[in-house]
C-alpha cells in the first residue's frame, strides 16, 4: 500500500463516518448502521497493516483521524439518549 492508497483509504472512512453523523443527527439509526457496516469493511484494510507517513502525508492522516474520532463522539452523543429508549439497552 502506497502513501496514496493510506490516504485514499482514510478519506474513505473519514467521508463515511461524516455520513453516519449527518444520518445520526437526523435519526436515521438504520442508515447509521448500514454507513457502520460499509466504514467497518474499509476499516479492515488497515488490519493488513499501514505503512507509516512522513511529512505531509502524516499530518493528513492524523487530520483524517481526529475527523473519524469527532464525528464517533457526536454520534455516540445522539445515539446515547436513543439507546436509552429501548428496553434492555440502557447504559449502566
Amino acid at each position: 500500500m502506497n502513501t496514496s492508497e493510506v490516504l485514499s483509504m482514510y478519506e474513505n472512512i473519514a467521508g463515511l463516518s461524516t455520513q453516519m453523523a449527518a444520518a445520526a443527527r437526523m435519526g436515521d439509526w438504520d442508515g447509521v448502521g448500514k454507513l457502520e457496516a460499509r466504514c467497518g469493511s474499509a476499516a479492515r484494510a488497515t488490519a493488513t497493516g499501514v505503512p507509516p507517513l512522513e511529512g505531509a502525508p502524516r499530518l493528513r492522516k492524523i487530520d483524517l483521524l481526529k475527523q473519524i474520532l469527532a464525528n464517533d463522539r457526536e454520534i455516540r452523543d445522539l445515539a446515547d439518549p436513543w439507546m436509552n429508549t429501548i428496553p434492555g439497552m440502557a447504559r449502566q
